[in-house]
């Protein structure tokens, strides 16, 4: 079991998603930017290792404009040497790598252009990880999308358009249960359709449950991963205190987090903590996660 953070670290004293707006384009600034965005991954990553937060999720803005019409640079052979070194880096530490484009990338939409500008998204995550030389055990992660009023509709869309992707986007895909439409079952049964593993996400399920508990939930969604996609992922997060539903823990709550453990066992998929403090509970949860190895 690997334990990490998506994003940001609140420490290190720099940003891996330092971007600009479309108007302010042009090809010194996109280098800048690159440059310290990769710069400031290296140093994130380095943390991560010293302090064995074994997983970590690499933000979407990374290569600002990446898959925009603008952006006509082949930015990973120019910066092929900083991507071939925090792959190294990845791989010497035994890191696993994820990705989560943002939520207009729509795969169920019925709308065409939202489809094709999604699938040059995802090829540029995919792009990402294969310039880092990671292999298939680095994962991009998606949500189905919406109904659009016709669920069945919507699903059949996923499932042409999955199947239409080139395999280097095919083989790094997985789903993603929501917390309103899309329930585990649901993306299960997609993945049963397509191949597509399903990531757990352990708060998601709290929102829009499935008549499977947690434990069976998980166990059902590991079922769907390969050798080939490695050790299954889960997001975890709880509700925030006295937030509205679905509001994500600003801190980790231990024994909610200790409760869980309990249930994804003898699982232990690699854990991402979606949770406002970033490293510091991610610290917290490989304590508690040591703690029950000794008990």
């Amino acid at each position: 079991m690997r334990i990490g953070y998506p994003c940001m670290n609140t420490v290190v004293g720099c940003t891996s998603a330092r971007t600009f707006r479309l108007k302010s384009w042009n090809e010194e600034r996109f280098h800048s930017t690159v440059a310290e965005n990769l710069t400031c991954l290296s140093r994130i990553l380095a943390f991560n290792a010293e302090h064995n937060l074994l997983f970590f999720r690499i933000t979407s803005d990374l290569v600002p404009f990446a898959s925009h019409p603008v952006n006509t640079l082949d930015w990973a052979e120019v910066f092929a040497e900083e991507f071939a070194g925090i792959g190294a880096c990845v791989r010497d530490h035994n890191i696993r790598i994820s990705m989560h484009p943002d939520q207009f990338t729509l795969l169920t939409s019925p709308d065409e252009g939202v489809c094709e500008r999604s699938g040059a998204e995802l090829a540029y995550h995919a792009v990402v990880l294969d310039a880092m030389g990671l292999d298939t055990t680095a994962k991009v992660q998606v949500h189905l999308g919406g109904v659009y009023g016709d669920r069945e509709a919507a699903v059949g869309r996923f499932l042409d358009r999955y199947r239409d992707f080139p395999a280097d986007v095919r083989r790094r895909l997985v789903v993603e249960n929501d917390d309103r439409l899309y329930t585990e079952a649901e993306c299960r049964a997609v993945g049963r359709e397509c191949g597509v593993p399903v990531l757990f996400d352990v708060f998601h399920h709290e929102c829009n449950p499935s008549s499977l508990g947690t434990g069976a939930a998980v166990a059902a969604c590991a079922a769907t991963w390969k050798e080939k996609d490695g050790v299954p992922m889960v997001d975890y997060s709880s509700q925030e205190p006295g937030e509205r539903r679905g509001r994500h823990a600003r801190t980790l709550d231990p024994t909610h987090f200790a409760t869980f453990l309990a249930a994804a066992r003898p699982h232990d998929p690699d854990i991402m903590l979606e949770i406002k403090d970033k490293e510091q509970s991610a610290l917290r949860a490989l304590e508690i996660a040591r703690e029950g190895d000794l008990s």
